[in-house]
């Protein structure tokens, strides 16, 4: 029995989740959310407790630091010493061309993954800072990465390969990657499972501060909508999702822009954020439900994108059988859920509003009884998938 520490750090948020493997058993969970706001939160709960404070976290640093002191608390804590972590499994967004599975991390592996910042600048500075701060706190335990590249490695070469000259692809390893895979993975093997039928065709919609989606033929990803790095696709929270390459030539050309300070406004200061002056989707509801246009449009435009890729998602696989939604909006927002299906009964695709409605950490079944595909809730558990993929490396 091995204990398992997985962190999760996103680009606004750190989950994290204490497993005793291979019966993973949770014997300690929670979430550091909104990292640098006024308002930010820590969630932290175990068999005995349930705390929720809000509490200055600047950065993720602080975040991490603030996860391990709950843990070895002497009252409120589940380990007694940093001596009692074996594994700690981490999240890294970009694996680029190095990594394709599950590895322990070693002095190479964090030059490489640092090597990677500015493929994914929101997430793997986070990842290396959670590599480093876990080392220094734990420094017995070993340290494993899962990247969100992996799953995706079975896209085809017609769905990955860029239309640019092929040595970029040769020399550079430039194609697209994808990511948001751990999610993607485990909420559609939870599906099947659910489903307890045949599914060849399942899209899956991982929509949080990052979105992506992905089609999943006969188990194995076959397109997805994050790219080279996990700025395109879908409207996220502060990026921008797909955008017309020339308008960036026209911000350098006619504007003045540098080349950094695009990446800086197309990373951290366009989606729902550039939108509405929010990022976070609970305040741009709130303020639509107020009458807001701006946050109105914005939710509208979401949908659409969403809408826009299941639609070209099933004419690549010529059919549906599931359409999933996970993540936290995806997971909680009926109201975007509501949009995003609406007026796709062409497709097969209805949802029922009563069972659209219901709030549960559960999977649940949200289509019509007439609708042609099934509709699900099915809440993701990155972290889990995590540290069995960390645990099964390092089981003997």
């Amino acid at each position: 029995m091995k204990n398992i520490l997985v962190i999760n750090s996103g680009s606004s948020s750190i989950k994290f989740q204490l497993f005793k493997m291979p019966e993973a058993k949770v014997d300690a969970s929670g979430l550091v959310e909104r990292i640098g706001l006024d308002d930010a939160t820590i969630h932290y709960k175990t068999s005995k407790l349930n705390l929720q404070e809000k509490i200055a976290i600047p950065d993720h640093k602080t975040g991490l630091k603030e996860v391990a002191k709950l843990l070895m608390d002497p009252e409120n804590g589940v380990i007694s010493d940093a001596k009692d972590i074996d594994i700690v499994g981490h999240r890294v967004v970009h694996g680029g061309a190095s990594f394709s599975d599950t590895i322990l991390i070693d002095n190479i592996v964090k030059k490489k993954i640092k090597d990677l910042f500015n493929l994914a600048p929101l997430h793997n500075p986070h990842n290396y800072t959670g590599i480093d701060v876990a080392e220094n706190i734990f420094p017995n335990a070993k340290q494993v990465a899962v990247f969100d590249t992996a799953f995706h490695q079975t896209i085809p070469e017609k769905a990955y390969k860029y239309a640019i000259p092929n040595k970029f692809l040769e020399k550079n390893r430039i194609r697209l990657y994808g990511f948001h895979g751990t999610s993607h993975k485990y909420v559609y093997t939870k599906t099947v499972e659910y489903l307890a039928k045949p599914l060849p065709k399942v899209i899956t919609v991982h929509l949080g501060n990052g979105c992506s989606i992905t089609a999943i033929h006969e188990g194995k990803s076959v397109d997805h909508s994050l790219g080279f790095g996990p700025v395109n696709g879908l409207i996220m929270g502060t990026r921008s999702g797909d955008i017309d390459q020339s308008v960036i030539f026209y911000m350098i050309d006619k504007l003045g822009y540098t080349p950094a300070q695009v990446s800086e406004l197309l990373h951290k200061k366009s989606g729902m954020l550039g939108l509405t002056g929010y990022s976070d989707l609970r305040n741009i509801e709130e303020e639509a439900s107020k009458g807001n246009t701006d946050c109105l449009l914005a939710l509208e435009m979401n949908a659409y994108r969403i809408k826009k890729y299941i639609g070209s998602y099933i004419a690549a696989m010529n059919g549906i059988d599931a359409l999933v939604f996970t993540a936290g909006i995806g997971e909680n927002s009926s109201t975007l859920r509501r949009m995003v299906c609406s007026e796709l009964d062409y497709l097969g695709i209805q949802i029922d509003p009563d069972k659209n409605n219901i709030r549960s950490k559960d999977i649940r079944l949200i289509s019509h009884e007439d609708a042609r595909v099934d509709v699900l809730v099915v809440p993701t558990n990155e972290e889990l998938e995590i540290a069995r993929q960390a645990y099964g490396l390092l089981k003997n």
